[in-house]
């Protein structure tokens, strides 16, 4: 234990949102927040310009976040024994570290064009940041009385959301060069011009995450010297000692993680090909319109959060979470069969209905648990590898279909899925309310 890390006192001050000492500590962690935003909502603009930079189609783009997803997946558990063995601050120190890395990487990648280079660059960005999220999401309740942790969690979740609305504009300034060519006028070009052409798209990422770079590193020099609470890992259980899969016979674990599951897929899917989905129906707008209109649905988004936690003072969250669900795969449907304007505003307030999916089915996949909570929330997390399977394989079917528009319909199956499973907890009268604060991670 460092001079700066104390163990958190026993007895806050009555009503402390953060306790006295700790609220520089507070606000670095809630940056953390941020920084997960930006790196996740970041890759929507990526799909779109590395299928000029580096000549990809759709369904080789969406590999974009199948890696990064997969570097969640598989670095959440180790983050977690990170943490265990060394506390949060050396779990926050690795993450800011390999997302430092993962984003300098960025710029041999440019110079080099290899796409290979850049979904590397990503897996090592995306484990930092899943190192960050494992640790920041439940470290918020240590900084202050724990009556009121979950007021603090929603404001770290305002940050996030903030971070995800931010994303779209700084990528669509910085990263979109504002320059547009057709297939057609890129075939016609010479092959020297065509060379220049890709390269200098390739190169336009290079300034942004390198900044990203430089404020992760600030970060983490102010993370290593801030005061900060330790929280002393609780005396092992015999729930602790059962095994991690083994709590999914539990019904309402097991139909959270399924849920989970479509939901994570069918929301990165949307907004990976969203740009894209703008450019297909309403071919005349520019792509850095395209990103502020993607940045206006993640604002939707962030609106969606709080206005669902308003709403669940007066409707049981199943029933929310059911009307929500229904309203998604309508406006899917909307999307893939209308046109024009019509179509892209559907796809956009999806975003709004979106909003309060993944912390709803994580609260009640935990729902009863108690403290085989700790085993269930891990597996909830995991489902996140729907964000890794979806947008590729809609990558590929609008390949087979020559649009992506019809590929729209396949948010709306996965809504349907989460549709089912809010109705099968609504009639076993399972509510979130009363369980534990939840992570965001989208």
């Amino acid at each position: 234990m460092t001079p700066y890390e104390e163990p958190a006192p026993s007895a806050p001050a009555h009503g402390a949102f953060i306790t006295p000492g700790y609220k520089a500590g507070f606000a670095l962690v809630v940056s953390l927040f941020f920084l997960w935003a930006i790196a996740n909502n970041f890759n929507d603009i990526l799909i779109r310009q590395f299928q000029k930079a580096l000549d990809l189609n759709r369904a080789e783009a969406g590999l974009i976040q199948f890696i990064f997803y997969i570097g969640y997946f598989t670095m959440a558990l180790p983050a977690g024994m990170v943490m265990r063995r060394f506390g949060y601050r050396a779990g926050i120190l690795t993450g800011l570290g390999l997302y430092a890395v993962g984003a300098l990487l960025f710029y041999p990648a440019a110079e080099i064009r290899v796409y290979a280079a850049f979904l590397g660059a990503l897996f090592v960005l995306a484990a930092g940041a899943a190192f960050l999220e494992t640790a920041a999401n439940p470290y918020i309740v240590a900084f202050g009385n724990p009556s009121r942790a979950e007021q603090r969690l929603n404001l770290a979740q305002a940050f996030n959301g903030f971070g995800g609305f931010l994303a779209p504009i700084i990528g669509g300034i910085f990263i979109f060069s504002g320059i547009e060519h057709s297939k057609a006028d890129i075939a016609a070009m010479a092959a020297a011009q065509q060379t220049a052409y890709r390269a200098a798209e390739a190169q336009m990422v290079q300034g942004p995450y390198l900044v990203l770079a430089a404020v992760v590193v600030l970060i983490a020099i102010a993370v290593a010297m801030v005061r900060l609470p330790r929280i002393d890992p609780p005396a092992a259980t015999g729930a602790k000692r059962e095994s991690l899969f083994s709590v999914l016979r539990e019904p309402e674990l097991l139909g959270a993680v399924i849920a989970q599951f479509f939901y994570i897929g069918a929301q990165v899917g949307v907004w990976s090909f969203f740009i894209d989905f703008v450019k297909e129906v309403t071919p005349t707008t520019p792509e850095r319109t395209a990103a502020f209109l993607l940045s206006f649905s993640l604002a939707l988004f962030m609106a969606g959060r709080f206005i669902g936690a308003a709403l669940m003072h007066k409707i049981a969250a199943t029933r929310l979470l059911l009307i929500f669900a229904l309203a998604g795969i309508a406006l899917a449907v909307i999307a893939a069969l209308t046109g024009g304007w019509i179509a892209v505003g559907a796809l956009t307030l999806s975003s709004f209905f979106m909003s309060i999916m993944f912390p709803t089915i994580f609260s009640l996949g935990l729902k009863g648990l108690g403290e085989r909570a700790m085993l269930g929330a891990p597996l909830i997390v995991m489902a996140i590898i729907g964000g890794a399977v979806f947008p590729p394989l809609m990558g590929l079917i609008s390949q087979w279909e020559g649009a992506l528009q019809p590929v729209m319909l396949m948010p709306g199956a996965c809504f349907a899925i989460v549709a089912i499973y809010a109705m099968r907890a609504h009639k076993a009268g399972i509510d979130a309310a009363g369980s534990a604060p939840v992570p965001t991670i989208h």
